[in-house]
């Protein structure tokens, strides 16, 4: 009993200076009163067994998503299928539902976040606009949609070949310009081609928080795992997020995370990318890369969901199918 009543008093101690004990013994840890295989990180800090623990200094108060749609372009510039070969309206909504899903799991487990949903529209038809609707209405969730017109951008953005091509530089600047006029801290651009796992956003803004406050910096965040990454002899760094491994990049799509901090101070490469149709497309972005930090998940938070042998497309070892009928 006497054992017992000083245990007590030498957890409260600890507890008071801000240290957490684990008793391996036992397998849990005393201080935080949780067994070691349960979630040890709380809103102060990120506990990695057994790396211990960052105090996040760096703690995400808003997160902006803008979600672009086109639900008319199957694959832009390209003549391909994408895998299960359906009408591009069914990806969007499986997408949208993926991400919905996630939204409320993050909300969730972060409850001081403010999140807000802007769907950014692309030429879609009442019918296809109205089953986007829907789904944002039985979200329960607060959202805006913008019904984007690329004519806005006639006299800034290049002529193009295609009207589609023209229009998706169009939607993307859009895109940045919103994020620049409305965002506070974290944005997440975000394509209407991407299925997110259930966890997705809870990872990407954990693993936002513990990384950015180790380097004391910000970030890009990328969800996805893709083949290209895999097809040379690229080097890269191995970090620990909050639950998974990350790795270091100097390339992404169009969907990825960052702070409001990074695209005023690097407007004119958002900017510029979406001016004219570039070789890669993402030329600018990825010039941003050779400065700052861009991670991507091992594996996958999120599916692309393209043509099967398409090098931007799916993640490895990921049960594709299964994503896909989740989010029917």
């Amino acid at each position: 009993m006497q054992t017992n009543i000083l245990k007590k008093i030498f957890v409260k101690i600890i507890k008071m200076f801000g240290f957490e004990i684990i008793d391996q013994n036992q397998f849990k840890s005393p201080t935080l009163n949780k067994e070691l295989n349960e979630q040890l990180s709380n809103v102060n800090k990120s506990i990695i067994l057994p790396l211990g623990e960052v105090n996040l200094t760096r703690k995400i108060s808003d997160l902006l998503i803008i979600f672009r749609t086109n639900t008319t372009v199957e694959i832009w510039d390209q003549n391909k299928k994408r895998i299960f070969e359906k009408e591009k309206i069914e990806y969007v909504i499986r997408s949208l539902n993926s991400l919905i899903k996630s939204i409320k799991i993050v909300e969730e487990n972060y409850p001081s976040l403010n999140v807000n949903l802007i769907i950014l529209d692309d030429r879609s038809n009442d019918q296809n606009l109205a089953k986007i609707k829907n789904i944002l209405d039985k979200s329960n969730h607060k959202y805006e949609i913008i019904n984007h017109k690329y004519s806005d951008h006639k006299n800034i953005i290049k002529e193009q070949k295609t009207v589609d091509t023209f229009s998706n530089l169009s939607s993307l600047l859009k895109c940045f310009e919103i994020g620049k006029r409305e965002g506070k801290d974290l944005i997440y651009f975000v394509e209407d081609d991407y299925l997110h796992f259930a966890n997705s956003l809870e990872e990407m803004i954990g693993t936002y928080e513990r990384i950015s406050s180790q380097l004391k910096r910000d970030l890009f965040v990328c969800p996805a795992d893709y083949p290209f990454l895999y097809m040379n002899n690229e080097k890269t760094n191995i970090l620990i997020g909050n639950k998974r491994h990350w790795r270091t990049t100097n390339k992404t799509l169009c969907t990825f995370m960052t702070s409001k901090e990074i695209l005023d101070k690097y407007w004119e490469n958002f900017h510029q990318n979406c001016l004219d149709r570039h070789e890669p497309f993402e030329k600018y972005l990825n010039m941003i890369y050779e400065k700052e930090i861009c991670l991507s998940p091992i594996k996958s938070l999120s599916i692309h969901m393209t043509n099967v042998n398409s090098s931007y497309g799916l993640s490895p070892f990921i049960d594709y199918k299964s994503l896909w009928d989740e989010n029917e």
